[in-house]
C-alpha cells in the first residue's frame, strides 16, 4: 500500500502544479509573459522534475518576484523535489512557501504528502486539515487525508474523504483508486472493482487501478480475470513491483510455480526491498520442494521486515519439511511473538511438537489455536490425533464431536470418530 499511495501523491502533485499556472502572477510581475523559467516551474509543459526544480530555482534567485509569487515558486519546486523522491528538500520548500504566504493552501497539502511518504500519518492529517480549512473546495487534500486514514487502517474515514474528493472533482481518478483500495481492505470486493473500473475509465494509462482490480478479482477467486489486469498494469508501468507480485500470485494459484518464481523475481528486481515478494518466492520454491532456496528467501523477507510473522511461520514450515523440528519450533515461536493472535502458528508449532512425540506441548498449542479461532478445524483435528496418540480416546472422540458440530456434512470427521 505504501508504494501505491506514494505513486498517487506524486501524480496528483503534477496536476496541482499545472492548475496553478493560469493564476500564478500578481499584477505587474516582471515575469508576466511567462518566462521559460516560470513555464518549467509551474509544469505547464509537463517538464521533467529536474527542469521544474531548475526553473523554480531561477525564479527564486531572480530577485524580481513578489512574496506571493515566490511562495508559489517554492511550492512548485517542492513538488519537483517530491517527484524526485527528495522529501527533505521538498519539505524545506513547502515550509518556505508557507512562511511567505501562510494562507496558501497548496503547500500544506504538499507537506501532508511528504509526511504521508514518511508514514507519519497523524502529522499528514493535520496538514491536510489545514489545507482543507483554507480551501474547502480543494479536492486533493481530501484524497491525501483519505490515503493517510487508510495508512492508519481507518478505512471508513478514508472512504468518507474519498467520497468528498470525488464529489468535488468527479473526474478524480486517483480518488476512485484510493477508495477502491479501502473497499478492498474491507473485503468489499465488488465495490472495490467498481471503483477501480471508474478510475481506469477516467485515466486508462493509470496502472494502479489495474493492479488493484487484479487483487480484488483474485480475492474473489476469479484468477482468470485477475491475470489480464496484472498484465496491463505491468505494460503501463514496468517499474512497479506490485503487479509482478500479483501476477506471480495468480501463477502460484494455478500451481505454475516456475512462472510464479519468474514474476516474484521480477518484483524483487524492481524493488529489492520488497519483503512480500521474497516471502512469496519462498513459498513457490517450497511448493517445488526446494526448501533451501525457500529458507534463503524467508531469511531475506525477515531481514527486511523483522515483524513479518507470516515469513517466520513459512520458514518454520520449510524447516519442518526438512525434519528440523527445533528450528521449526523456534520460528513458529517467533511468529507468535510478533503476532500473539496468530492461530496458525500455534497450530503449526503444535504439529512440530507432535512430530517430536511431545504430545502435551502439542495439545497446549492446539488449545491456544482453538481459543484464538474457535472455528479452526485443523487444530481440532490435530488435537484429537494427539489425544489418540496418548491413548486418551475419550478426549479424542470429544474433539471429533466438536468437528462434526462445526462441519456436520464432512464425512472425514465421522470416519475419524469411529
Amino acid at each position: 500500500m505504501a508504494t501505491t499511495l506514494r505513486r498517487i501523491a506524486i501524480r496528483r502533485v503534477a496536476a496541482v502544479a499545472a492548475a496553478v499556472a493560469a493564476g500564478i502572477f500578481t499584477a505587474g510581475s516582471a515575469s508576466a509573459q511567462l518566462s521559460q523559467a516560470w513555464t518549467w516551474c509551474v509544469n505547464k509543459e509537463k517538464a521533467s522534475p529536474d527542469l521544474q526544480v531548475s526553473g523554480c530555482t531561477s525564479v527564486i534567485q531572480s530577485g524580481k518576484e513578489t512574496k506571493k509569487n515566490l511562495s508559489i515558486a517554492f511550492n512548485n519546486r517542492g513538488n519537483g523535489y517530491r517527484a524526485k523522491s527528495d522529501n527533505d528538500n521538498a519539505l524545506a520548500d513547502y515550509n518556505q512557501a508557507i512562511r511567505l504566504d501562510p494562507k496558501y493552501t497548496y503547500p500544506y497539502n504538499g507537506r501532508g504528502n511528504v509526511f504521508q511518504d514518511k508514514k507519519d500519518y497523524d502529522r499528514a492529517i493535520a496538514e491536510y486539515n489545514e489545507s482543507i480549512r483554507l480551501d474547502p473546495k480543494y479536492a486533493s487534500p481530501y484524497n491525501g487525508r483519505g490515503n493517510a486514514y487508510q495508512g492508519k487502517k481507518d478505512y471508513d474515514r478514508a472512504i468518507a474523504d474519498y467520497n468528498q474528493a470525488i464529489r468535488l472533482d468527479p473526474g478524480y481518478a486517483l480518488a476512485y483508486n484510493g477508495r477502491g483500495n479501502a473497499y478492498n481492505a474491507k473485503k468489499d470486493y465488488d465495490h472495490a472493482i467498481a471503483d477501480y473500473t471508474d478510475s481506469i475509465r477516467l485515466d486508462p494509462n493509470y496502472s494502479s487501478p489495474h493492479n488493484g482490480r487484479g487483487n480484488a478479482y483474485r480475492s474473489k477467486g476469479d484468477i482468470d480475470r485477475a491475470l489480464p489486469d496484472y498484465n496491463e498494469a505491468i505494460r503501463l508501468d514496468p517499474r512497479s513491483a506490485l503487479p509482478y507480485n500479483g501476477r506471480g500470485n495468480v501463477y502460484f494459484d494455478k500451481k505454475d510455480f516456475d512462472r510464479a518464481v519468474v514474476d516474484y523475481s521480477d518484483a524483487i528486481r524492481v524493488d529489492p526491498k520488497y519483503a512480500t515478494a521474497f516471502n512469496n518466492r519462498g513459498l513457490a520454491y517450497a511448493r517445488k520442494s526446494d526448501y533451501d532456496r525457500a529458507i534463503a528467501d524467508y531469511n531475506q523477507a525477515i531481514a527486511l521486515d523483522p515483524q513479518y510473522a507470516v515469513a517466520y511461520d513459512n520458514r518454520g514450515d520449510a524447516y519442518l519439511a526438512k525434519d528440523d523440528y527445533d528450528r521449526a519450533i523456534a520460528d513458529y515461536s517467533d511468529a507468535m511473538r510478533v503476532d500473539p493472535k496468530y492461530a496458525i502458528a500455534y497450530n503449526d508449532r503444535g504439529y512440530a511438537y507432535a512430530r517430536k512425540k511431545d504430545y502435551d506441548r502439542a495439545i497446549a498449542d492446539y488449545n491456544e489455536a482453538i481459543r484464538i479461532d474457535p472455528s479452526y478445524t485443523a487444530a481440532y483435528n490435530n488435537r484429537s490425533t494427539a489425544y489418540e496418540n496418548k491413548g486418551q480416546y475419550d478426549q479424542a472422540i470429544e474433539g471429533f464431536d466438536q468437528l462434526i458440530r462445526l462441519q456436520p456434512t464432512n464425512a472425514n470427521w465421522w470416519n475419524y470418530r469411529c
